[in-house]
């Protein structure tokens, strides 16, 4: 069974930092693009920041970039997202989900295999 799994959600006063693990089981990363997500209550969800399978290509949302920082460990079948330098605009949910084309738009519409999202929300 395909799963993905979102932990380190919290809250957190602004300027403060999380990072979040999106863990795989039942396939293996290597060989999918992962994306994270946010939705905040009344948006839509937007694309936060994605990773190619290899982890050679990223992508950063504007609002996070120099802020937020995407990897991968393949060996742990992990992807993190450290967040610093949090603002009240990051409160949200946070979802990672997984692609296995070849990299592209970091766009909701493009990834197959979702988590059930964690929490964030930081505090002003």
């Amino acid at each position: 069974q395909v799963q993905l799994v979102e932990s380190g959600g919290g809250l957190v006063q602004a300027g403060g930092s999380l990072r979040l693990s999106c863990a795989a089981s039942g396939f293996t990363l290597d060989s999918y693009a992962i994306g994270w997500f946010r939705q905040a209550p009344g948006k839509e969800r937007e694309g936060v920041s994605c990773v190619s399978s290899s982890g050679r290509s990223t992508y950063y949302a504007d609002s996070v970039k120099g802020r937020f920082t995407i990897s991968r460990d393949n060996s742990k079948n992990t992807v993190y997202l450290q967040m610093n330098s949090l603002k009240p605009e990051d409160t949200a949910v946070y979802y990672c989900a997984a692609d296995a084309r070849p990299f592209g738009p970091c766009a909701p519409g493009r990834y197959k295999y979702w988590g059930q999202g964690t929490q964030v929300t930081v505090s002003a």
